[in-house]
């Protein structure tokens, strides 16, 4: 099975988690939203899997491109 990262398309705050470790996702499925300029910005799975890590809690800042969660496909 490969991982696959879940990236931040912008810099932000995580505002709120939304999957938990072991949950299965499909693609676009929400892992966490982002707080980015006072709007809330979700961060959808990029495959089908499951969530295998969550690299980043709520309240903290998130580069552009930052790897914040891993799923195995």
């Amino acid at each position: 099975m490969a991982l696959i990262d879940v990236v931040a398309e912008v810099a932000g705050k995580v505002w709120k988690i939304e999957a938990e470790v072991g949950q299965k996702l499909e693609e676009e499925d929400d892992v966490v939203i982002l707080e980015s300029m006072k709007m809330e910005i979700p961060v959808g799975a990029p495959a089908d899997g499951t969530l295998k890590e969550i690299l980043v809690g709520e309240g903290d800042a998130v580069a552009e491109d930052q790897v914040i969660a891993r799923i195995e496909a």
